[in-house]
Order: C-alpha cells, then structure tokens, then sequence
C-alpha cells in the first residue's frame, strides 16, 4: 500500500454527500489514462471515508446505495474516475510534466510537416506547445488533448497528424533480421515475394517514425534496401 504522506485524497460529492479515498496520485492518473492499476495497493486505507482527513467512514448502507457494490476496488475505481483529486501544487507539475511529455511522445511519433512530408524533430515541438502557452490536463487522457494541442500548434508550425505508406524492397540475404523491423513497426499492406528471393512490401506507419524506420533498415541491409514514400 501507499503511505498516508503519498497519498491524496480523490473524492466524489454526491449531493450533500461525500465519498473519499486516500490513493496514490500516479496511480490515480495511470487509472485515468486506461491503465491497468492495482487499486488495494495504491490506497493509503482500504475504506472509503465521508471526510478523510477526519477518518470518518462512509456509512456502508451509503455506499450500497450510491455505488450499488461494497467492493471497495469497484467503488475507488467511480471516485476516481468520476471525482476529483486533491494535488499539491508540486504533484500537479509533476503530473503535469509527465503528461506533456507523453503528448510531445504521441505528436512526434504520429505528425509530420505536410509541406515537406518529413517529421518535426522534438525539440520543435517542445517549443511551440511552450510558446502557444499550450495548459496540458494532468488527468486527461494524451487521446483527448492532443487535437486541441496541434491546432493550438498550427499557427505556429506546418503540422498534421498522418500515415504514410512506403514501399520496400530488401535482398533475400538481409530478409532474415528487415522483416522483423518492417512488421513491428507498422501495418503490412501488401507483400510479395521475388524470384531472385528478395522481399517487396508496401507499410503504413505513422509519419513521425519514418526516419527511425529508414535508419533501422539502412543498418541491417547495410544500405542495400530500396524505399519509396507512395501517394
């Protein structure tokens, strides 16, 4: 379990009533984000408190009514995701910091510069998201704030979230160790084997990883690989 100096308190009012726990913040934003979370060994107290700091219980009779369940797993689960949860300024920019990080992760890997159809490097869009003075949510989930983070971005910087689609051709002595790369770091759409024994496909991935994908191939062919962006 969480110590009680971790813990914060998550709480959901329901009317004149109140419904606390004492959980542990990452857990609470891991839950948030649709992550598997092992709620018993987050909370500081397995019980659910109508006022925490005061340790006073909710009445269980309530709490079968509110939540239809006494499991307090099912029911820390509600308040959670249904509540809200009491941050010290500190904890807030450390959520909120490594929430950022995880959008800037999603935008690099997945966007591109339509005009040039190369990827932003990081550090690009590290200082636009910090000049558009973007606020990123420490609880909502990286699915629901990254459109409103590119268009806050488009006036800054060409930007659009995007697949491409590349044709491959690798040389039967390399297919061994390539067609791993090819398949973990996209979706196959088409293959074809050669006569000579050398390999072509057609991959979608996202635009962001294209250089990472060209270099990885690059290295286990020793250069002897052929790639085409298709339309």
């Amino acid at each position: 379990m969480v110590s009680l100096e971790e813990a914060v308190i998550a709480r959901l009012k329901e009317g004149e009533n109140r419904f606390e726990i004492l959980i542990d913040p990452k857990a609470a934003a891991d839950l948030i984000d649709g992550k598997e979370v092992d709620i018993l060994n987050s909370l500081a107290i397995d019980a659910v408190f109508k006022d925490a700091k005061k340790g006073e219980h909710a009445p269980e009779e309530l709490l079968e009514k509110k939540f239809g369940t006494k499991d307090i797993v099912e029911i820390a689960k509600t308040i959670i995701l249904k509540g809200e949860i009491q941050l010290t300024t500190e904890q807030r920019r450390e959520m909120q910091e490594r929430k950022r990080k995880k959008i800037i992760d999603f935008i690099v890997k997945n966007s591109m510069d339509p005009q040039t159809k190369l990827p932003h490097p990081r550090q690009r869009i590290e200082l636009a998201i910090k000049e558009a003075g973007i606020h990123i949510d420490p609880f909502k989930p990286v699915d629901q704030q990254v459109n409103t983070v590119i268009e806050a971005l488009r006036p800054l910087i060409p930007i659009s979230i995007e697949q491409v689609k590349i044709a491959v051709k690798i040389p039967a002595q390399f297919i061994g160790k390539a067609y791993g790369v090819v398949r973990n770091l996209g979706k196959l759409l088409k293959e074809e084997w050669q006569a000579d024994g050398s390999w072509l496909g057609v991959i979608q991935i996202p635009a962001g990883i294209q250089i990472d994908f060209y270099d990885k191939l690059n290295d286990i062919t020793k250069g002897n690989v052929e790639t085409k962006i298709l339309k």
